[in-house]
């Protein structure tokens, strides 16, 4: 009964809400339990079945963590992570079968966050990832104790990472970064939907611009949850959005 208390106690403060979390793994029904699990304590999840599928959503999409299995059809796990382990801001979870010391070495040498062996039990791998989320939103340079603050938001890393006033950083998607690049480049200035629109996607005739309202909803909370600050984007009726602080040179 106290075991079972300690459990509950861990899960409730292990939320995962808005964090973007990728599953690659080929068991279709463990993955399907995963993916339950994640979405239940508040990620934004998805399943993926191979390695090569996902090198096809990377190049369109971004996440926050993967969570890999190593030994996957064609590309096993450890290859991808060394592959992987270039696209900065990403945290990987390798999960396997294999649980002697020397694999769990190899696994991290190779550029694993985290290495969890098999039978994995699922309250233990949200608390990894909740965990790994934490560390890597705390990562950012600690400029404050070098007495020097960050003065605006401002985009890093040819766009790909947003930089709140404390110095967090919360790594986009490719759609993201597509909408706020046209929001920086503004300087303050409203930003017409239809350019927006034409920003995130390469088919903006076919796209709903009800989506563009989730998109920033969604991206809104990605920040709140990754930096604990606002995202000061505004809405304009009729017009579309700016961004109303000036961004860092």
């Amino acid at each position: 009964m106290q075991v079972d208390r300690e459990l509950a106690a861990a899960e409730a403060g292990a939320r995962l809400d808005g964090i973007r979390i990728w599953v690659v793994e080929d068991d279709p029904e463990w993955r399907g339990m995963v993916v339950d699990e994640l979405e239940y304590h508040g990620a934004e999840v998805r399943g993926i079945d191979s390695v090569e599928a996902l090198y096809r959503e990377l190049a369109v999409d971004r996440c926050d963590i993967l969570v890999l299995d190593v030994g996957l059809p064609g590309e096993d796990g450890l290859s991808a992570t060394g592959h992987l382990r270039r696209m900065d801001g990403m945290g990987i979870v390798l999960v396997t079968g294999r649980s002697g010391t020397a694999d769990m070495a190899h696994g991290l040498s190779v550029g694993a966050d985290v290495y969890l062996p098999k039978p994995l039990e699922l309250p233990v791998l949200v608390a990894a990832l909740h965990s790994l989320h934490r560390r890597m939103s705390q990562s950012a340079p600690a400029l404050a104790a070098a007495g020097e603050t960050v003065a605006a938001w401002s985009l890093r890393s040819d766009g790909w990472d947003l930089q709140a006033p404390s110095g967090k950083v919360l790594t986009l998607t490719v759609a993201e970064r597509g909408f706020l690049r046209e929001l920086f480049a503004a300087h303050g200035e409203a930003v017409e939907r239809e350019r927006l629109i034409a920003a995130v996607t390469d088919q903006p005739w076919d796209f709903d611009p009800h989506r563009l309202e989730v998109l920033v909803h969604r991206l809104r909370t990605r920040v709140r949850n990754a930096t604990g600050a606002m995202l000061p984007v505004r809405a304009l009726r009729g017009v579309g959005y700016l961004l109303a602080s000036e961004p860092a040179a």
